[in-house]
C-alpha cells in the first residue's frame, strides 16, 4: 500500500507542533474519490495517525481542481501536537514542509526533483534592471505601476509627503510634524511635556497614500526597547489626493473611536498587530522581492495556501549553502537540537529589503523568479515552477508544469494577495488586498486567471480604466450565452447596455474597502445569495436601487430567480421591511455595511439621504468618516474644511462642525425621507 505523507499546521511563522497526515493509497486522483468516503459538502474523509498506527484525528480534503490536487479543509488535530514520523525531524507549515533530516523514501517516491536547477535562491535573482534591455516596453509600464513603489527607501524622488516643517496634523490633543534634515526624514509627535521622533527609512505606497517606515530615535523607552530597534509602520500617513496628513489605518483591526490607539501615548509593552506593526515580520515580504526560498521560511502559510501543490524543502541543506551565518555556531544536521533548529527562521523575519531582498518594492522576479540564468543565456526561458536542488514538489500529476499554466500564473498573485480579512455574511472580505483568497471562495477561478482582467506590468492607474463591454467580455469568454444580447436581457432583466446588465455590477459588486474607493469583491457570487439577503448586509440589487425596500428586492428576486428567503431572518436583521435598504444599512451595527453604504449612496448621487449621510460624520469608526467626508463634499460640492470639519477629529471637536454642515446643507423641507411602502412596489 502506498502512503502519502501531508502535512498542516496554521501558524504565521514555523510551528513548533509536528502533524502527520496520512493518506492510504496515494494521492487524491479524479476518478478515486467515489471510492472514499464522501461526506454532504464533497469532502473526503482520512484518518491521522501516528507512527504506531494508532488513530488520532479525522481530517477532510476536497479536489481543489480538475487534477485532483487536494488541500487541507478542515482537522480536528490539535496542530500543535507532535506526531513523531520514523524518528525524522519536520516542520509543517500549509502545504510546505521543512525537512531537517532527510526526507524519506515515502517522500521521495511521491514527489518530484525540481532541481538541480534553481531560481529561487538568493544569487538567482538578477534585479529588475537586467531586464530593461530585452524588454523596455514592459519595464517602461512597470517603472510606473504601484507594484514598483510599494515599498521604498525613503529619498527625494520616493516620499511623497510634505515635509516642509511646516506641515502638521493635530490629532486626541497633540500634534505631529514632519521635517526634513541632512538625517533624513522626521516625524515628530508631541503632547504635553512628551515628545516622539521617528526617524523614516522607507516608504510605503504610493497610489493613494503613502506611509511610512522608521524607528523612534527619541522618547520615553529604552534604547533596547523595540520601537527603537524594530523598523515598523509609523502612526501617520500622507493622503496624496487630499495633500493631507491622516492616522494609518489597517495596521491592526480598525476599532471604534476610545479604542484606537493614542500614538502620543504608546504603551511601554508592544501591542504588536495592534498599535506596533513591525515591518520585516508582518509586511515587506509580499511589499518587497525577496527570493523564494527565503520567503518560505518568512510567510510559509500565505506562499503555501494555494500552492500548486505540496512542497518539501531540504532545510537543513538549503540553509548551509545559502544562510550559513544563520545557523547557530557549530550546528550540524545530525547533532542539531530541536532547541537550535527552531531558533534559526526568526532570524529571517528580521531581513530588511536593502540587505537581503532583489530590489525594494514588487518587481519582474516576484512573479517570474529569478533569472539570472535567462539574463545570462536569453534562450534560457525563465519558469513558471520553482526550481532548486533542495526542493521536491508532490502535486499528484506526471510532471512539474513549468509554463503559463492556470495554477502557475494564479500562484503568481497568490503568493501575496492571500490572507484573512473581516467578512460579510457571504465569506468575501470587507476590505482589500487578500483577493486571491476571496476569488477561490467562488466557482469561476477554476477556470479564470487574474491575468485576464489584470496586466501584471501595466498599471491599472487611479480607477479602473476598462469599459463596461470589455469587463462584460471576460465573462463571455466562458459564459458564451450571453453573446446574444437578447439573453443578456432575458437573464438580468434590465435593458442591454445599462448598468443592471452587466455582469460584473451583479456578481462582483463594489463592497471591497480599498483605502479610498470601494471596489469590486472578487468573490463571483450570485446577486441572490440568502446570507446576504437575510443578514441585511450589501446585495447587488439595492447597491444601484438603495431607495427601494428589502420586500422590493425579494419580491423581484422571486420573480425573476425562484429565490426564497427566511422572513424570520429578514425581519430580525432589518429595522423595517418598508424603510430604504440603503438607509438601514447606514444605520447597521456592522462597519463594514455603513461604509459601503455610504460609498453606494456617493455613487447613485442620492442627495435624499443627505441628512442620514451627514449622520455618518460622526460614525464611530474613523475610516467610515473618512469616506463619508468625500461623499458630502461630492454631492454637496462643499469643502467640510470650510465647516473646520476633519474625519479623524474627536467626538467633542467635531460636534459644532457638524452642526454648521447640517445647517448649511439640509432645509426643513429637505428632511422628508424616501420610504417605500408595499404599494409602490413595481
Amino acid at each position: 500500500m502506498k502512503i502519502l505523507v501531508v502535512f498542516a499546521i496554521a501558524l504565521l511563522g514555523l510551528g513548533i507542533g509536528i502533524v502527520v497526515f496520512v493518506l492510504a493509497n496515494g494521492p487524491v486522483a479524479p476518478d478515486e474519490g467515489k471510492r472514499r468516503e464522501q461526506n454532504e459538502d464533497g469532502l473526503r474523509r482520512f484518518s491521522v495517525k501516528n507512527s504506531s498506527g494508532e488513530k488520532k484525528a479525522d481530517f477532510f480534503v476536497r479536489s481543489t481542481n480538475r487534477s485532483g490536487i487536494s488541500e487541507v479543509a478542515e482537522t480536528k488535530l490539535s496542530l500543535r501536537q507532535q506526531v513523531s514520523f520514523e524518528g525524522l525531524r519536520y516542520y509543517p507549515n500549509g502545504n510546505l514542509l521543512f525537512w531537517w533530516d532527510e526526507m524519506p523514501s515515502t517522500v521521495n517516491d511521491e514527489s518530484f526533483e525540481t532541481g538541480p536547477e534553481s531560481n529561487i535562491h538568493p544569487d538567482d535573482y538578477a534585479g529588475a534592471d537586467s531586464c530593461a534591455e530585452c524588454h523596455q516596453t514592459n519595464f517602461d509600464q512597470w517603472s510606473e505601476h504601484p507594484h514598483r513603489w510599494m515599498n521604498a527607501e525613503a529619498k527625494s524622488e520616493t516620499v511623497k509627503g510634505d515635509f516642509s516643517d511646516t506641515a502638521e496634523i493635530n490629532y486626541l490633543g497633540g500634534r505631529a510634524r514632519f521635517s526634513q534634515s541632512n538625517e533624513g526624514y522626521q516625524m515628530t509627535l508631541t503632547r504635553d511635556d512628551v515628545t516622539y521622533v521617528y526617524q523614516i527609512d522607507q516608504t510605503l505606497g504610493s497610489r493613494f497614500f503613502q506611509y511610512y517606515i522608521g524607528t523612534l530615535t527619541e522618547g520615553p523607552f529604552p534604547e533596547d526597547h523595540p520601537y527603537r530597534t524594530d523598523i515598523h509602520v509609523l502612526p501617520f500617513g500622507y493622503w496624496l489626493k487630499e495633500k493631507q496628513w491622516i492616522p494609518v489605518v489597517h495596521v491592526g483591526p480598525e476599532l471604534p473611536d476610545g479604542y484606537r490607539t493614542d500614538p502620543f501615548a504608546m504603551p511601554m509593552t508592544p501591542e504588536t498587530g495592534k498599535s506596533f506593526l513591525p515591518y520585516t515580520k508582518y509586511c515587506n515580504m509580499c511589499h518587497s522581492t525577496f527570493p523564494l526560498a527565503d520567503n518560505m521560511f518568512r510567510k510559509s502559510f500565505t506562499l503555501s495556501k494555494h500552492s500548486p501543490g505540496i512542497f518539501h524543502l531540504d532545510m537543513a541543506g538549503y540553509l548551509a549553502e545559502h544562510h550559513e551565518e544563520l545557523l547557530p555556531a557549530g550546528v550540524e544536521r545530525e547533532t542539531a537540537t530541536t532547541e537550535q533548529i527552531l531558533s534559526i527562521p526568526p532570524k529571517m523575519t528580521k531581513f530588511n529589503a536593502g540587505d537581503h531582498g532583489s530590489t525594494f518594492g514588487i518587481s519582474c522576479e516576484a512573479c517570474h523568479f529569478g533569472c539570472a540564468q535567462h539574463v545570462a543565456d536569453p534562450k534560457s526561458l525563465p519558469s513558471f515552477a520553482a526550481k532548486s536542488e533542495f526542493l521536491r514538489q508532490q502535486n499528484g500529476k506526471k510532471e512539474i508544469e513549468t509554463g503559463r499554466t492556470h495554477e502557475n500564473l494564479n500562484w503568481a498573485c497568490g503568493r501575496c494577495h492571500t490572507g484573512n480579512r473581516p467578512e460579510y455574511a457571504g465569506g468575501m472580505s470587507t476590505w482589500n488586498s487578500t483577493e486571491y483568497t476571496d476569488a477561490m471562495k467562488g466557482s469561476c477561478y477554476s477556470q479564470l486567471k487574474c491575468i485576464d482582467c489584470h496586466s501584471p506590468h501595466q498599471a491599472t492607474g487611479m480607477k479602473w480604466t476598462k469599459t463596461p463591454m470589455q469587463d462584460d467580455a471576460t465573462c463571455t469568454k466562458c459564459h458564451e450565452q450571453f453573446l446574444d444580447q437578447a439573453e443578456i436581457a432575458k437573464h438580468t432583466h434590465h435593458p442591454v447596455g445599462t448598468e443592471g446588465s452587466r455582469c460584473m455590477n451583479c456578481h462582483m459588486p463594489k463592497i471591497n474597502e480599498g483605502l479610498q474607493d470601494v471596489v469590486r469583491t472578487h468573490t463571483i457570487f450570485s446577486p441572490t445569495m440568502p446570507s446576504m439577503i437575510e443578514s441585511n448586509h450589501p446585495n447587488a440589487c439595492n447597491l444601484c436601487h438603495t431607495d427601494q425596500n428589502i420586500d422590493w428586492t425579494t419580491k423581484h428576486l422571486k420573480e425573476w430567480y425562484g429565490a426564497n428567503y427566511s422572513q424570520n431572518r429578514i425581519a430580525a436583521s432589518h429595522r423595517s421591511n418598508k424603510d430604504a435598504v440603503g438607509l438601514g444599512w447606514l444605520k447597521s451595527d456592522n462597519e463594514a455595511v455603513r461604509l459601503t453604504a455610504i460609498d453606494a449612496i456617493r455613487r447613485n448621487k442620492d442627495h435624499w439621504a443627505m441628512d442620514f449621510l451627514i449622520d455618518r460624520l460622526d460614525d464611530s469608526h474613523l475610516l467610515n468618516r473618512q469616506f463619508a467626508q468625500q461623499a458630502v463634499q461630492e454631492l454637496a460640492e462643499v469643502d467640510l474644511d470650510d465647516f473646520g470639519y476633519q474625519f479623524f477629529m474627536t467626538p467633542a471637536e467635531r460636534r459644532e462642525p457638524i452642526e454648521k454642515i447640517r445647517a448649511k446643507l439640509i432645509k426643513a423641507n429637505d428632511k422628508k425621507v424616501l420610504m417605500k411602502s408595499s404599494t409602490d412596489l413595481k
